[in-house]
Order: C-alpha cells, then structure tokens, then sequence
C-alpha cells in the first residue's frame, strides 16, 4: 500500500524552473525598457513588476494542470491513512482538537 513517496526530479526542479522562467521574462522585460528609455531605474522597476507578475501566473498556470491517475490515488492513499490516524487518536481517548 505505500509506494516511494520521494519526490521525482521533474517535481523538485520544478520551482526553480518557474522561477527561471520569470527571470528571463523579466531579463528581456528590463532590457527593452533600458534600451528604450535609458533609465536604470526605470528599467529596473519594469524588472521588478514583471518577475514578480510572471512568477504569480506561472504558479497559477501550473496548479491549474489535472491531476494524473497516479497522483490522485496518492492522495486518496493518504487521505485513508489520515483517516486511520485519526480514528485511531480517537480511539485511544486524545479527543482533543488539533490546532489548539
């Protein structure tokens, strides 16, 4: 029933891919407004916004990819297991509420 639950490498590259990713954007962003205006300053809030811009609607783009099969049977395994604990923690008396 519990399978490897490491990580693959796509999945623990895939941050610093999104973050890559808005950093070209806002490389390629900064330099056209520098070599437009030339204002560093300018330039550098243009930067500034776009990475910042880039990384929210990347992230968003990527929590918006359906699940696979294998992915939505991890998390009904660990939602059982979950469960088990704590029907288990109930069972022995600690009714008390977590968090708190």
């Amino acid at each position: 029933m519990t399978q490897n639950l490491q990580p693959t490498r796509r999945d623990r590259f895939l941050p610093l891919e999104l973050l890559g990713i808005s950093g070209g954007l806002a490389v390629f962003v900064g330099l056209i407004v520098l070599i437009a205006t030339r204002e560093f300053v300018l330039a550098g809030v243009a930067l500034g916004i776009t990475f910042i811009i880039s990384v929210v609607l990347l992230a968003l783009f990527a929590l918006a990819f359906k699940p696979t099969e294998a992915e939505v049977e991890d998390i009904h395994e660990q939602d059982a297991e979950a469960r088990a604990k704590a029907a288990r923690d109930r069972a022995e008396g600690d009714d008390r509420p977590r968090g708190h």
